[in-house]
């Protein structure tokens, strides 16, 4: 709970309190909540370096805690959580609806502009209520338990290394038809502080030819882990390699210790929901984006 009489700071960290959130992140992850902002999520967006991914995160805090934290997904989307002590806090969530929803707080612009907030929060509960916010872009999330153990993938797979870069990196820029994963930003992300709980694996046919790649995160020991990214190469597809990798990446995140994979995709792209859905993971209840224009 907030504490009364206390200031609620709004603040932009600079690059040496990054390594803050991702640890608060990690700590708030618990396998029961649902898919939130992950310290993957922070891991990924450090392919444009440290001082970008600064600039990109959001936090409010009270006497020095941290209580919510957003990271820009581009200029008008955030994506943020809370604390889990928190989680219904009244005074926090009409705190953070506020700096959304009021371009001169510096959290998001004029024009039209989204805020993904967990389920079950007070501050998505908020949104939704709000007159002007509007369902915006659908995302299924998806979760496999890791309880029991991950069948063999039937892949090849390797772990990332320097070796592995360029092959991994051009990987993702057939599957994702962009030239801006290359091997430069590939090692920006890896000198980040969430990769330090992560794995990138470039899965092999039987030639030996470079088919899928993917990322995973984890948050720690008994915590969910988070798939962001996995691409199957464009002269590859229909051939099984993404539900091989991404079976793969479940027992990475075993290994890893996460209590579960998590991952979440636009609800348009069918093919990659039945794809996760073939490698064991559990369809989960459809979520929104809260979207209005400002």
């Amino acid at each position: 709970m907030c504490a009364a009489g206390v200031t609620i700071e709004l603040r932009t960290p600079d690059v040496h309190g990054l390594a803050a959130v991702v640890a608060a992140l990690g700590d708030w992850q618990h396998d029961a909540a649902p898919l939130q902002l992950h310290p993957g999520d922070l891991g990924w967006s450090w392919r444009a370096g440290a001082g970008a991914t600064a600039a990109a995160v959001r936090t409010w805090s009270q006497d020095g805690r941290l209580l919510a934290i957003g990271l820009l997904d581009g200029p008008g989307v955030v994506r943020l959580t809370v604390a889990p002590d928190v989680w219904r806090d009244e005074e926090l969530a009409g705190r953070v609806v506020a700096d959304v929803a009021d371009p001169q707080r510096g959290v998001l612009p004029t024009g039209e502009v989204s805020v993904e907030a967990p389920t079950g929060s007070r501050v998505h509960d908020l949104l939704r209520g709000e007159v002007g916010w509007r369902e915006g872009e659908r995302w299924t999330p998806l979760r496999r338990d890791l309880t029991e153990p991950v069948p063999r993938p039937a892949l090849g797979v390797e772990v990332v290394g320097p070796g592995e870069v360029a092959a991994f990196t051009a990987v993702h820029r057939s599957a994702w038809d962009s030239a801006r994963f290359t091997e430069e930003t590939w090692h920006a992300m890896a000198a980040g502080p969430a990769f330090a709980d992560a794995r990138c694996l470039l899965g092999r046919d039987e030639h030996g030819v470079a088919v899928a790649g993917v990322t995973v995160w984890s948050a720690g020991p008994g915590r969910p882990g988070l798939i962001e990214p996995m691409g199957v190469h464009a002269e590859h597809r229909g051939r099984g390699h993404g539900t091989a990798i991404c079976v793969a990446a479940a027992a990475a995140l075993a290994e890893l210790g996460a209590a579960s994979a998590l991952v979440c995709t636009p609800t348009s792209l069918v093919s990659a929901v039945a794809t996760y859905e073939a490698a064991g993971f559990r369809r989960l209840p459809e979520r929104f984006d809260r979207t209005r224009d400002v």
